[in-house]
């Protein structure tokens, strides 16, 4: 353990040094991490501790704090909405892509049957590391593509847990798969239930008793307690750490300190997702990457085109085009929990070691890419789709100025647009919904696609000379999001929220929003007007 420790420390500080210089040339940290890794596995000869169960328990817990921001962010009640994207979507993107990919194995590359299923179910796996990290820092997880990628990784986290148990059952060789299958669906009933019925009241009485003591280490160390409490009972009943802290996630979600706990909780996270980086890179063995880099190449395109294809088709059923392929290539690279099967696999004599090794050089080399994919993901998109142009050209308010901002045509915002038209104002219509933006297009309002939380879209709607934003959007992320952009990078302006509810004005506190607008308390005011003067004005 102390070793372990030891050398830890020492990659992660190389990590610093070799990021501060990426950093300077725009290149993501996740590479960073990954060449400390692998120049501190060769520097300090330590191949061996790949091995390392401590090491790679220690990483592991990056992933399990991402996975409980990550349930902070999917409420129950969200994640109802989100049903097409986790279960319709997820189902199909990792059911045929498996498929496919199993086809190859044992059709094409003539691989043992059992061999073919765990390669196929672990190359369908997707990275929720690297993507939803992406995407959380750059805001991309509001897009369209974004909900659709979280969902489909959400789906595929979920899908680990039966991979694993099919390896248990794979290496045992027992015949009743029906008791394996019995046993794992009572462990689930019974860990979902202790989350959800007693763990839901001891996590909120303990945030509650920790922030109402006023003392930041206290509420600090009721959140990793819940987190790990969590990921241990998921554990302890044969799942995955991180299903545990997911599920811990969803649940502080429903209460009101979740903005809190995900704030404090970021630095955690973010140094043990390094650690795991660091990890993945120990990994790489340069000496079989040398012998093997056609094979390694070629493999990789293969598996990246299948799922690319395979994603878009699935996600075009019910999204746009453009939507679709931006989720197809955020979503064609293999996973990080990929590691974890090969590893499993392997020591359990099912997979070969060459193969293995195989398997983490594809793996590595797809996460090592795809930063650099989702950086330029949306370039790539408008090379192929055009069909969003009009909505998405601003050149046309180079002339723009005292103008108001009205973010949202839905029911509200129509009903804004039409008061702001009898003032006789200046405005321009903004949403991220492309089905609002053709609505305003067919009324003939000069309405433009774009996530208002983005400083680019900012500059071009000329936000340092309008008047004022008004925020009509129902979705309280996005408009969280888009009030604090605004108000850090536009402070004058002048910013009106619509809020429907007590939690939505809770969310808010704290930002110095110019207005708040309570249609409940307004509608309430109006009633009573209505009942107790209008009688006294002649009709």
């Amino acid at each position: 353990m102390e070793s372990a420790l030891y050398y830890l420390t020492i990659a992660l500080g190389i990590s610093i040094v070799v990021n501060l210089i990426l950093k300077r040339l725009g290149v993501s940290q996740i590479i960073g991490y990954i060449m400390t890794g692998t120049v501190v596995a060769y520097a300090f000869d330590l191949r061996h501790m790949t091995d390392s169960n401590t090491l790679a328990t220690i990483a592991e817990f990056g992933v399990v704090f991402l996975m409980f921001t990550i349930g902070l962010e999917v409420s129950l009640r969200r994640l109802a909405t989100m049903k097409i994207d986790v279960f319709l979507n997820g189902f199909l993107q990792t059911t045929l892509t498996a498929a496919v990919i199993f086809s190859a194995s044992y059709g094409l590359f003539h691989l043992d049957f059992a061999t073919s299923i765990i390669v196929s179910m672990s190359l369908a796996l997707s990275s929720t590391a690297v993507v939803l990290s992406h995407m959380k820092a750059s805001k991309e997880i509001t897009r369209p593509y974004g909900q659709r990628s979280m969902g489909i990784l959400i789906y595929q986290d979920l899908a680990v847990i039966p991979i694993l148990i099919l390896i248990g059952f794979l290496s045992t060789g027992t015949d009743n798969i029906g008791q394996v299958l019995l046993h794992t669906t009572l462990s689930a009933i019974v860990v979902v239930s202790l989350l959800f019925v007693v763990g839901k009241k001891l996590m909120t009485w303990l945030l509650h008793f920790s922030s109402s003591s006023n003392v930041e280490e206290l509420f600090m160390g009721s959140v990793l307690l819940i987190v790990v409490g969590a990921s241990l009972s998921a554990h302890a009943f044969g799942f995955t750490y991180s299903l545990g802290a997911f599920l811990a996630g969803m649940i502080i979600a429903e209460t009101h300190y979740h903005n809190k706990v995900e704030s404090d909780i970021a630095p955690f996270k973010d140094l043990l997702l390094g650690t795991f980086f660091v990890t993945v890179g120990m990994k790489i063995d340069i000496a079989f990457f040398m012998a093997h880099i056609g094979e390694i190449f070629g493999l990789l395109i293969f598996i990246l085109l299948i799922k690319a294809v395979i994603i878009f088709g699935v996600v075009r059923i019910y999204s746009k085009g453009k939507t679709a392929f931006k989720t197809a290539i955020a979503l064609s690279q293999v996973g990080e929990f990929s590691f974890a099967i090969f590893a499993l696999a392997g020591n359990n004599k099912i997979l070969e070691p060459q193969l293995v090794q195989m398997l983490i050089l594809i793996t590595v080399l797809s996460i090592v890419a795809t930063p650099f994919i989702l950086s330029r993901v949306s370039a790539i998109a408008e090379v192929f789709f055009k069909e969003t142009s009009l909505t998405e050209n601003f050149d046309a308010l180079w002339a723009y100025r005292n103008h108001v901002i009205v973010c949202g045509y839905g029911i509200v915002g129509k009903f804004v647009v039409q008061a702001l038209k009898l003032e006789d104002v200046k405005y321009i219509i903004v949403d991220n919904s492309y089905k609002h933006v053709q609505e305003a297009l067919a009324d003939g309002e000069k309405a433009y696609y774009g996530d208002m939380s983005k400083i680019q879209i900012l500059d071009k709607l000329h936000i340092h000379d309008a008047i004022s934003v008004i925020v009509t959007l129902d979705n309280m992320v996005k408009k969280r999001l888009i009030c604090e952009s605004i108000l850090s990078y536009a402070p004058q302006v002048k910013v009106v929220v619509k809020v429907v509810s007590i939690e939505e004005k809770r969310e808010l506190r704290g930002l110095p929003i110019t207005v708040t607008v309570d249609g409940k308390k307004e509608v309430a005011s109006k009633l009573v007007c209505e009942a107790l003067y209008c009688d006294l004005v002649p009709s």
